[in-house]
């Protein structure tokens, strides 16, 4: 069935606005015409009213998903490596038990100055100040300085720093000053520090 163009562009050029009140008695064109015009302004409205808010809503939650899916996914590795981190904790735990057994109690401190004198001694430096200085709190331990004036050569004041380094309880030495002496010697100024743990009622 042929569409015959010049009958519809005929019936739109007779058709008056005014007979929309009979739309019914239109040429079938225009009806179509009007039908069509019709359903494409329900669409239109129904998709602004409707469709086009659930659109935003959808892409809200696709956002939220890929959010929580993210969430979900950092989390899982970190339960996957919580065994490793458990290991790791205890570990640490093992060794800050280890280096606080090296912190002397108070009653330790007198013997421990005397290992540190006794080290100077035996790597053949001549001790002429030998100054235990007011013990500091810091925290969960205190620290103890001694200020030492020594005299010897380099390779004595390289011994005895090696002797403290294997005392059994850490004791660190800050501030070396090394200079001249006389007969060829250097004098050697340092403080040394050693720590000991707080007891909870300090």
């Amino acid at each position: 069935m042929a569409i015959d163009l010049a009958k519809i562009k005929s019936d739109l050029e007779s058709f008056d606005v005014n007979d929309l009140k009979n739309i019914g008695t239109a040429p079938v064109a225009v009806r179509a015409i009007v039908i069509a015009v019709v359903v494409i302004t329900i669409l239109g409205l129904g998709y602004y009213f409707d469709t086009k808010d659930q659109l935003l809503r959808l892409e809200q939650l696709e956002k939220k998903e890929l959010d929580l899916r993210r969430k979900f996914e950092a989390r899982q590795r970190k339960a996957a490596n919580l065994e490793a981190y458990k290991a790791q904790l205890e570990e640490m735990r093992t060794a800050f038990g280890a280096m606080l057994r090296q912190l002397p109690s108070e009653t330790e401190i007198p013997s421990l100055l005397v290992d540190i004198s006794e080290t100077g001694l035996r790597s053949g430096l001549t001790i002429d100040l030998f100054q235990p200085q007011a013990e500091a709190k810091k925290g969960f331990y205190a620290e103890k300085p001694i200020k030492l004036e020594m005299r010897g050569t380099y390779e004595e004041m390289a011994h005895f720093a090696s002797g403290v380094a294997t005392l059994p309880r850490i004791v660190t030495l800050h501030d070396i000053q090394i200079t001249p002496a006389k007969n060829g010697a250097l004098s050697m100024k340092a403080t040394a520090k050693t720590y000991r743990y707080l007891e909870d009622n300090e």
